[in-house]
């Protein structure tokens, strides 16, 4: 049996070396000849799996190691009988984390003493957007979910209006990308809500760059009272506007999603996918693939104020500004390099642990403090 997969997907050998042989390509640059005598396709978010890529191969499986699913034809795939995996959910940990340490950042930026007195709108409430809202709810942030397709279904459910969540302190999106149907999301934001956006808001982007109309976004922040943005995900990727770069506050490469335990996760899922397709007994689990953290053990005394004690702890984990240097970096090169840098920050992403592999002491510090740390998901040891 031939694998044919994204080089990107993490223990390629670990999980599926026992099925066959095993091709590695670019994911970015994959094309029919590469996948033609393929019995199984495992891709990434930026391989776009459609008739032109399959039609004459031999694929009978697809998995896509990623949350989302718009750069796959599913209809065709079920047509054709081929059978398809996501992995939802892989990776919504590492993107709650990333707007955390954003919202951590903004919070300092401001001089706000107590973070939790922001609102923050969630605009898309699936795997993500609902993880981000547990967190927050427990942390005691005020927080407006915004998700239409769930208010038709749920009506026991008080969602926001799209309006009403803009109107929060901070305004983060978690949609999938939807181009028609009953309610798109592409350009959700465009040049009329965002000229309604004030300066005293935070915008997050970690969903796709098209939900946010990048021009209009870019002459929103020429404008006086713009808000501040943090963006990781960008129209037309890898080919961004380094206009657009330069006027936001946070700039990211699409990593919000990065964390090693969000890579592993989405490998496994895909992994028990293909044994459930062949029949295969799962014996493999991420959690026996993760190394030891280069950071493992962080210490508080009672001399620690909570907010500064929780944003140093994130921090240690994440801190956003990194690779918002590192893309800025890129903006500089010729405009004819600036694609393929982009996709090697993706590409030669360094490790990043997520909280819960730090585990945190605290000596005589308050219940505040310590409610925060196990909120946020580090391990305590008091």
């Amino acid at each position: 049996m031939l694998i044919v997969a994204d080089e990107n997907i993490p223990l390629l050998d670990s999980f599926f070396g026992d099925f066959g042989e095993i091709r590695r390509v670019s994911g970015r640059l994959m094309k029919a000849e590469d996948v033609a005598d393929a019995d199984v396709l495992l891709v990434r978010s930026v391989t776009r799996v459609t008739p032109s890529l399959l039609q004459g191969s031999r694929v009978k499986f697809v998995g896509t190691a990623t949350i989302g699913t718009d750069h796959i034809d599913q209809a065709w795939l079920e047509e054709n009988g081929i059978a398809f995996c996501a992995a939802p959910g892989c990776n919504a940990n590492s993107v709650v984390e990333y707007v955390l340490s954003v919202l951590a950042l903004y919070a300092e930026r401001r001089g706000i003493e107590d973070w939790s007195e922001l609102s923050v709108g969630i605009v898309g409430v699936g795997n993500v957007g609902g993880e981000l809202a547990r967190k927050l709810d427990r942390l005691g942030f005020t927080v407006k979910l915004c998700d239409p397709p769930r208010a038709e279904v749920e009506p026991e459910v008080d969602f926001a209006t799209l309006d009403e969540a803009l109107d929060c302190d901070v305004v983060t999106l978690h949609t999938p990308l939807e181009i028609g149907g009953a309610h798109p999301t592409y350009h959700l934001l465009g040049a009329d809500r965002l000229q309604a956006l004030r300066g005293d808001q935070l915008l997050i982007n970690t969903s796709r760059g098209e939900v946010v109309d990048n021009q209009a976004l870019l002459n929103r922040l020429g404008q006086p009272e713009a808000p501040v943005v943090a963006l990781d995900v960008w129209e037309q990727e890898p080919v961004i506007m380094p206009e657009l770069v330069n006027k936001v506050w946070l700039a990211t490469p699409h990593i919000a999603g990065y964390s090693l335990e969000g890579k592993l996760q989405g490998t496994e899922i895909i992994y028990q996918a293909v044994c459930r397709f062949l029949g295969f007994p799962v014996r493999k689990q991420a959690g026996q693939f993760l190394p030891e953290p280069a950071l493992s053990k962080l210490s508080f005394t009672s001399s620690a104020e909570d907010d500064a004690a929780a944003f140093t702890a994130m921090r240690c984990c994440y801190d956003p500004r990194r690779d918002d240097a590192n893309l800025r970096l890129v903006m500089g090169l010729d405009a004819s390099e600036r694609g393929a840098a982009f996709d090697r920050l993706r590409k030669d992403y360094p490790v990043r642990r997520e909280f819960s592999s730090v585990k945190v002491q605290l000596k005589g510090t308050s219940k505040i403090l310590r409610d925060t740390f196990k909120d946020l998901g580090f391990k305590l040891k008091i």
